[in-house]
């Protein structure tokens, strides 16, 4: 983000720099309208050194017709923006129940069908999308037999199995799952079922499921010890994730696939 990341960004050591174009609006209740930062644009979010553009944007199908056509519009700008400046576009989907009850069993049914029914229309080239950064369409806490079942099932196995290829099958653009808050154990589990099920996708972009156990270390002991944990249990963490994305397709292989179609 503009706000800390971009300082923070000056110290990369030369990897490639993907910046948000948004305000957050996580503790905004339903709809969640989006909202740019005032003092910012493509323009000048690629003079500032970003490589990538992301935005975040909650949509769910079952919305207000005319809420929805706001949220489309709205992101139809941002991908002319990201055309004329020659930017990768990446649009991170958020689902949301209308009644602000994303952790019940009602939306972890319906959930497949908002991740599903969202990226099928932001694939469509009126909103120029180059990466689709989505949810995973079930949640293990709801899968009996997984780790981490919480005792109150939303779908069979073999159900969640034809979900996840169900909302693979909804776009032909390249998508990485995000973590959505879950620990680093049940994201890994999470993958590894992907895996497994045979579901297409081209890797993760996270970010609690590696660090958010450093936070309250931070909070008790400050910022060395913040520090070692990151270099030690951080870095495990990443590692763990990487090895469970044996089963990821690479982005170029859909992309040979894709011009080979084409010529």
């Amino acid at each position: 983000d503009p706000e800390y990341g971009l300082p923070a960004a000056k110290r990369r050591n030369a990897a490639g720099l993907l910046l948000a174009y948004e305000q957050s609006c996580y503790d905004a209740a339903p709809p969640r309208m989006p909202l740019l930062y005032d003092h910012w644009s493509v323009r000048r979010v690629k003079e500032a050194g970003a490589d990538c553009v992301k935005i975040l944007l909650h949509y769910t199908p079952f919305e207000r017709p005319e809420i929805n056509d706001i949220k489309r519009a709205w992101t139809e700008r941002i991908g002319d923006e990201c055309r004329a400046h020659d930017i990768p576009f990446v649009l991170e989907l958020l689902g949301y129940d209308l009644n602000g009850h994303e952790k019940s069993g009602a939306y972890a049914k319906l959930k497949p069908d908002v991740v599903a029914g969202s990226i099928e229309e932001f694939s469509k080239e009126r909103y120029g999308v180059d990466l689709l950064k989505i949810e995973v369409p079930v949640q293990l806490g709801f899968i009996a037999g997984t780790q981490f079942f919480r005792g109150e099932p939303a779908y069979t196995r073999s159900e969640a199995r034809e979900q996840l290829l169900r909302v693979a099958s909804a776009t032909s653009k390249p998508f990485v799952y995000l973590s959505a808050g879950v620990s680093n154990a049940e994201f890994i589990e999470t993958l590894e079922f992907a895996g497994e099920c045979g579901s297409r996708f081209n890797g993760v972009l996270c970010g609690r499921a590696t660090w958010q156990d450093g936070v309250a270390l931070y909070a008790q002991h400050g910022a060395k010890a913040l520090e070692e944990w990151l270099g030690t249990r951080g870095c495990e963490n990443i590692a763990r994730v990487n090895r469970a994305l044996q089963c990821a397709e690479s982005w170029l292989e859909l992309l040979d696939r894709a011009t080979a179609h084409a010529s």
